[in-house]
């Protein structure tokens, strides 16, 4: 899934975890109910990939949660 061979690239992690960063650079925070409505709207995104892209994210210190509850960009 990371690396797509016989899949579309639209459906790896690296698009998704791009349009993310994308969204979260706009931002100064949101919430992750508000970042899936966003994505399932334009992107057609399911939950659980949105999860996994978050995680990869998460590990490659690109995103984190603040006090808030927000997912932010790390600095």
């Amino acid at each position: 899934m990371l690396l797509p061979d016989a899949i579309h690239p639209k459906d790896s992690i690296y698009y998704t975890g791009a349009i993310v960063l994308k969204i979260l650079q706009s931002t100064d925070g949101t919430k992750i109910g508000d970042l899936y409505v966003e994505l399932k709207k334009e992107h057609n995104l399911t939950f659980p990939v949105l999860l996994l892209t978050l995680d990869w994210l998460y590990l490659i210190n690109a995103a984190t949660i603040n006090q808030k509850g927000e997912i932010v960009l790390c600095s």
